[in-house]
């Protein structure tokens, strides 16, 4: 059975192009869900970007999708882009991507 886990291991092949830090070290994905259809299972992920105007997101989502499918046991995917909670890189980014950031607690 697919988790959550292997699909985020999957999204770390996803970078953010203009940062060049993952996805998922910026704290960027903030679910995975699951659903069994007919087709088999479908995974529902929910997505944020640095800000609204992200000039990359086309590209980020598509890369999302593709990285997603690629996960051993996911035979569908969607990739929901949402806003709430608006992405903080001090509260969702892991401490190495703080680093990169050059943020400081």
């Amino acid at each position: 059975m697919v988790t959550k886990q292997d699909v985020l291991d999957s999204l770390q092949e996803v970078f953010d192009p203009e940062l060049q830090i993952t996805i998922v070290e910026l704290g960027l994905v903030y679910d995975v869900k699951f659903e069994q259809k007919e087709e088999g299972t479908h995974a529902e992920i929910d997505l944020t970007l640095t800000s609204p105007g992200c000039p990359v997101a086309p590209e980020i989502m598509a890369n999302t999708h593709r990285a997603a499918l690629k996960t051993e046991g996911v035979d569908s995917v969607h990739v929901n882009l949402v806003w709430s909670p608006r992405w903080d890189p001090k509260i969702h980014a892991s401490d190495d991507a703080k680093m990169d950031m050059d943020i400081w607690d």
